[in-house]
C-alpha cells in the first residue's frame, strides 16, 4: 500500500487525505450541477460540501466513540487527540444534520436538498473508499485465496487483523473490500444520476439511496472484518437494514399517496 503519495521537502502529500480531497471536489461538482438544474444558487455548493465534511467527522468519531465508550472512558484522550477512529454511519448522520442546516438557512427545501445531496454522497464514498484502499487503513476483508486478494503489507495501520491486533503471517491476502465497495459507490451514482431529472416527487432520489446504499454496505459486511453485534450480524448491518427500511417505507408511502 502507499499512505505517502510523494514528498517535497518538509511537505509529505498523504494518499488517505489526497482522495478524500478528490472526493469532496467530485461531491462538489455534483452539487453545484444539481444546484444550477434546479435553478438555485449554484455557489452554495462548496458550503454544503464543506459543511458535510466537518458534520461528517464530527457524527462519525461520536459514533466509534459510543461503540467504544468503555475504553474511551479510560483513556479519552487517545480517542480525541488521534486522526483513527471513524464510523461511517455516524458521519453520515452528522453531515446530513450539517447540510440540512445549510439548505434550511438558505431556504432549499429539506427533500429537495436530500435528493441534490444523494448522488454527491454515492460519489462521494466511493472515492473515499480508494482512499482507504490504498493508504491500508484497516477497512479491509477477511482473509481470502481468491486471485484478486490482497495484502494491505505497508498499511497505514499496520498488516495486522484490524480486530486482535495480531499481525498477519506472510503469504495472507484479504478481500479488498474498499474497492467492493467503490464499485457499488460507482452503480449506485450511476443509477441515481441517470434518473435524477425524471420528475419524481421530492425525496425519492434520496429514499432510493438509503436502500441501495444500505443493501451495497450490508452485504459487504460479510465480507468484512468486523465483530458481531447480535444474530450473526454486524453493527454495521443492522443500521443498514434500519436505513433500509426507512427508505423502502418512504418509497412505499409516496406511491400509496399517488395511487389515492
Amino acid at each position: 500500500m502507499y499512505p505517502i503519495l510523494f514528498q517535497i521537502g518538509p511537505i509529505t502529500i498523504y494518499s488517505f487525505g489526497a482522495l478524500m480531497a478528490l472526493a469532496a471536489l467530485s461531491a462538489a461538482w455534483v452539487v453545484h450541477a444539481e444546484l444550477k438544474r434546479r435553478e438555485y444558487d449554484a455557489e452554495l455548493a462548496s458550503t454544503m460540501v464543506f459543511a458535510a465534511a466537518i458534520g461528517g467527522l464530527i457524527g462519525a468519531r461520536i459514533l466509534f466513540i459510543l461503540g467504544e465508550w468503555s475504553n474511551f472512558l479510560s483513556s479519552p484522550s487517545s480517542y480525541i487527540l488521534t486522526g483513527a477512529g471513524f464510523t461511517w454511519y455516524g458521519g453520515l448522520v452528522g453531515g446530513a444534520a450539517a447540510v440540512s442546516w445549510v439548505a434550511r438557512k438558505n431556504k432549499i427545501p429539506w427533500l429537495i436538498a436530500a435528493d441534490i445531496a444523494a448522488p454527491a454522497l454515492a460519489i462521494a464514498y466511493g472515492v473515499g473508499r480508494l482512499g482507504c484502499h490504498i493508504a491500508g487503513d484497516g477497512d479491509w476483508g477477511a482473509v481470502t485465496d481468491a486471485p484478486w486478494g490482497v495484502a494491505y503489507t505497508n498499511a497505514i495501520i499496520g498488516w495486522v487483523d484490524p480486530i486482535t491486533g495480531v499481525p498477519y503471517p506472510p503469504g495472507v491476502r484479504v478481500h479488498p473490500t474498499p474497492v467492493y465497495e467503490f464499485l457499488q459507490s460507482l452503480i449506485i451514482f450511476g443509477v441515481l444520476w441517470s434518473i435524477r431529472s425524471r420528475g419524481f416527487a421530492p425525496g425519492t432520489i434520496s429514499w432510493l439511496y438509503l436502500v441501495m446504499a444500505g443493501f451495497a454496505r450490508f452485504t459487504v459486511e460479510f465480507w468484512r472484518v468486523n465483530p458481531i453485534l447480535a444474530f450473526g450480524l454486524s453493527e454495521a448491518q443492522w443500521i443498514s437494514l434500519f436505513l433500509m427500511a426507512i427508505g423502502l417505507i418512504m418509497l412505499m408511502s409516496r406511491r400509496m399517496r399517488l395511487a389515492c
